[in-house]
């Protein structure tokens, strides 16, 4: 690998709504290595439904680059901003863009999902255990939802298809981290 492609790295681009495609046309003109996965949409106009090409990530365009010489990447009509902390770019997981561009390119049918993440506070949207709340964790490979009694301070775990959920996003993201953190070093000791 040459010393130029290891200080280039994947990073997160905000872009401006709708902006994601004329944006990696730009900087692919300017010779960056971009990447703008899609997914078939179908949108309804003027009565007709019609199938479209819309960003996975609305809003956003993968870039490799080096951070250090970022100036033509953030002059570039459509960008925002680079994605990170204040003002220092985080690098994108070299591991996820790959799995990205190689489910792309297998051209298995995807499309955009709430991201989900243990310790969320989630509820059960279909099957016979529809409308539960709980906590998702994961055991040994696979979901759960973590149900309590609180004045027992007892939980029981059901094993979940995680399609089948949907987050409930709070304010009390610490605690619930801090409970789903417990509930997995119980399950271990268990």
């Amino acid at each position: 690998m040459s010393l130029e492609t290891e200080s280039q790295r994947w990073f997160a681009l905000q872009v401006r709504t709708r902006w994601e495609s004329s944006t990696a046309v730009l900087l692919s003109g300017k010779d960056y290595e971009t990447l703008l996965p899609t997914y078939k949409a179908r949108k309804r106009w003027s009565g007709r439904l019609r199938e479209i090409n819309a960003p996975l990530f609305t809003g956003y365009v993968f870039c490799r680059f080096d951070a250090q010489k970022r100036l033509p990447i953030l002059v570039t009509p459509g960008v925002i901003a680079v994605v990170g902390r204040g003002r220092v770019p985080l690098p994108v997981d070299e591991h996820e863009i790959q799995a990205i561009q190689a489910m792309v390119a297998s051209g298995i049918p995807n499309q955009p999902w709430p991201f989900l993440a243990t310790g969320d506070r989630v509820r059960i949207e279909s099957g016979p255990l529809s409308g539960l709340e709980g906590i998702l964790v994961e055991f040994k490979g696979n979901h759960r939802l973590v149900l309590s009694v609180t004045l027992l301070q007892r939980s029981v775990a059901v094993e979940i298809d995680s399609a089948f959920v949907t987050s409930l996003r709070s304010s009390s993201g610490p605690r619930l981290e801090r409970a789903a953190s417990q509930v997995r070093a119980v399950q271990l000791a268990v």
